[in-house]
């Protein structure tokens, strides 16, 4: 549903629980999901944390995520459709790629006990 009800629901035993590694293909197969497109919450803190870290062991690729925000907003190419072609005639298929973008909770205007997002100069 789209509806933003305010619950702040825990992750453990369901498929947003990446709070340790997972290989991401097997995951969305397990729970039988079609991708994320979700807000994570991260523990509130006023100095620059890590809130997501990625590896790639094929490449040994890391990448990892620092914010001061109390949200990261993860998201799985679900749109891809292998239409799309990239350097070299590369094609993208749904999933092959994700984005972690940091934020502040999605309604939190609305939601008075989520963090505030209100700016105050």
């Amino acid at each position: 549903s789209s509806d933003l009800t305010g619950e702040v629901a825990s992750v453990q035993g369901t498929c947003f629980d990446l709070r340790k590694p997972v290989k991401l293909g097997a995951q969305l197969q397990t729970f039988r999901i079609d991708g994320y497109d979700h807000n994570f919450c991260v523990d509130q803190q006023t100095d620059h944390r890590s809130a997501a870290r990625v590896h790639h062991p094929a490449s040994g690729r890391v990448l990892e995520v620092g914010t001061t925000l109390p949200g990261i907003q993860f998201y799985t190419a679900n749109f891809l459709d292998g239409t799309l072609k990239g350097k070299g005639g590369a094609v993208y298929p749904k999933h092959s790629a994700f984005c972690l973008e940091t934020q502040h909770w999605p309604d939190a205007v609305n939601k008075p006990q989520f963090p505030d997002v209100l700016l105050r100069p």
